[in-house]
């Protein structure tokens, strides 16, 4: 099982949705740059993620980062984005779990693997662990959002 890097979307919507279970299922450690963390605990944030993050699952490693203001790939990226990337770089993880289509784009010029949230809950559903029909009956019920092109 690959060690990944995630960022903040692909780790909320899974709590939202009630599937982050999934993730030490598929993959042995998850690696979180610090402002993943923070953004993961802003107060708008849903209660829900609030509470999983502060059970600190064993499998969730918060791993301190510090991203290269001159990197020109992460320029037009948010900070979780950036620093998830970076982190990705440094560690050398098998995979990075990313949702918006500017940090796929520079995963990519990285040479890096990702996948999107939906990626995630593909693979579950190969596995028989989950019923897809299921999962887009309850992202209806959030603010998950996927384009083909994701």
């Amino acid at each position: 099982m690959p060690v990944a890097v995630a960022d903040t979307t692909p780790l909320r919507y899974l709590t939202e949705i009630g599937h982050l279970d999934l993730l030490p299922r598929l993959l042995e450690t998850i690696f979180i740059p610090p402002v993943v963390y923070q953004e993961l605990q802003h107060p708008g944030g849903l209660q829900i993620v609030l509470t999983v993050l502060f059970s600190a699952p064993a499998w969730l490693k918060i791993v301190p980062t510090e991203v290269a203001d001159d990197d020109r790939v992460l320029i037009a990226l948010d900070d979780g984005e950036k620093a998830a990337l970076t982190l990705g770089v440094n560690v050398g993880a098998g995979l990075i779990l990313l949702d918006e289509r500017k940090g796929a784009a520079a995963a990519r010029i990285k040479g890096l693997e990702f996948t999107v949230t939906l990626g995630i809950l593909i693979r579950a559903s190969q596995r028989q662990w989950i019923d897809l029909a299921e999962f887009f009956a309850r992202a209806r019920q959030t603010k998950f959002y996927s384009t083909p092109s994701a």
